[in-house]
């Protein structure tokens, strides 16, 4: 069975080679040698940050503000997975209206609550491709501030008392970290921002072309296995 990549993972495998002679990043490389060591050797990349176990732990949250602001009609996280030829993948909320993913903002800081366009280039391919997968000419990316989760935040205090070499719990330091992670006296419609992705087939035919080339490279790097 051919090659097929994660809406997820198809950010990294479009970014641009440096040199005019190459198509693959080397960002895309490896991506491509990252699968193959997981696929042929089962060597599996172990991932986890607090950003990520934000998202998880807080995605039912984000997506139950999402709906109450944007006035989505009642709808359940999506486990359904689709695939084509090329990629698979779980959108987060799919109906025949609606096609979303939903993002949950590490902190103030990082929500893009005055951006008026979508600066994240990952987050636009993996929204293309599934409007590819399910057939929807419109997705949306929303972004949603949620309060953190009180074990992150707890280990977000323990983390700064060791920064400032403090054995004893300093109440202003709690505090301050506790401020930075709290954010219900912000207006519901304040913490959510919503962008829109628009079905390009252009766009589509970059995917397939790359997906193609990655595919010959995975073929090289079987080579080399079983030289």
């Amino acid at each position: 069975m051919s090659l097929l990549f994660r809406c997820s993972q198809l950010g990294n495998l479009m970014t641009e080679s440096r040199t005019k002679s190459e198509v693959l990043s080397a960002t895309a490389k490896t991506l491509i040698e990252d699968m193959f060591r997981e696929k042929e050797l089962g060597i599996y990349k172990e991932f986890s940050s607090r950003y990520t176990d934000k998202g998880n732990q807080n995605e039912d949250i984000a997506i139950e503000l999402a709906s109450e602001v944007l006035d989505w009609n009642w709808i359940l996280k999506n486990e359904e997975k689709f695939k084509n030829d090329y990629v698979v993948g779980t959108p987060d909320l799919v109906n025949d209206t609606l096609l979303a993913d939903i993002k949950c903002s590490w902190s103030a800081s990082t929500f893009p609550m005055f951006d008026d366009v979508l600066k994240n280039k990952n987050y636009h391919w993996q929204l293309m491709a599934y409007m590819w997968l399910t057939g929807h000419k419109q997705a949306e990316l929303v972004y949603c501030l949620t309060d953190t989760p009180f074990q992150i935040v707890e280990s977000e205090v323990r983390k700064e008392h060791w920064k400032l070499c403090l054995i004893d719990e300093d109440p202003l330091v709690r505090e301050a970290v506790e401020s930075l992670h709290s954010f219900e006296h912000i207006p519901k419609n304040l913490r959510v921002k919503r962008f829109i992705v628009e079905y390009n087939e252009a766009d589509i035919e970059k995917l397939k072309q790359r997906i193609e080339v990655a595919r010959e490279y995975y073929q090289e790097l079987l080579l080399i296995l079983n030289k």
